[in-house]
C-alpha cells in the first residue's frame, strides 16, 4: 500500500515537469508529421507552446482527488486479493481431501457416462502424483 502512495505521490510531483517540456514538430520526406521531446537533426523544426497550467488546479483540491481515487483502486485491489485467496484455500482444502481418499481407499470408482466405472492401480497412482503436485505448486 505505500508503494501505491508513493508512485502516486511522485506521479503527481512529476506531472508539472512533464507539461513544462519543450515539443518539437516536423515534417519528414514522405508527408509525415512527427511530434516528439527532441528536435531531428536534420531537419528544422517548430515548437510548440503548451499552455502552463493553471495555479489553482495543481493544489491540494487536486491532490485529494487523486488520493481518493487511489483508495479507491487499492480498496478494490485488496478484494480481489481477497477473493483469490479464499478461492486458493477452497481450493487446497478439497485437494488435501481427494489426496487421502486416493490414499485410503484402494478400491475407487467414478462415474464416466452416467455408469460406475472401477480406477485401477496405475491410474489411482497416477491421480495421486498429480494431486501432490497441485497441493505442492499451490498449497503452503
Amino acid at each position: 500500500m505505500r508503494t501505491h502512495f508513493l508512485i502516486a505521490g511522485l506521479m503527481l510531483a512529476l506531472s508539472p515537469l512533464s507539461m513544462a517540456a519543450q515539443i518539437y514538430q516536423w515534417v519528414d520526406a514522405q508527408g509525415v508529421t512527427h511530434f516528439d521531446a527532441q528536435p531531428p537533426r536534420d531537419q528544422p523544426a517548430t515548437t510548440i507552446v503548451t499552455p502552463a497550467p493553471k495555479p489553482g488546479r495543481s493544489g491540494t483540491g487536486a491532490q485529494n482527488g487523486a488520493i481518493g481515487d487511489q483508495q479507491a483502486i487499492d480498496k478494490s485491489v485488496k478484494k480481489q486479493v481477497s477473493e483469490q485467496q479464499n478461492q486458493l484455500k477452497a481450493f487446497c482444502e478439497q485437494a488435501r481431501t481427494n489426496l487421502a481418499q486416493l490414499q485410503n481407499n484402494p478400491r475407487l470408482r467414478e462415474e464416466v457416462d452416467g455408469q460406475m466405472r472401477r480406477i485401477d492401480g496405475s491410474q489411482r497412482q497416477e491421480r495421486i502424483d498429480e494431486t501432490q503436485r497441485q497441493i505442492a505448486d499451490n498449497c503452503m
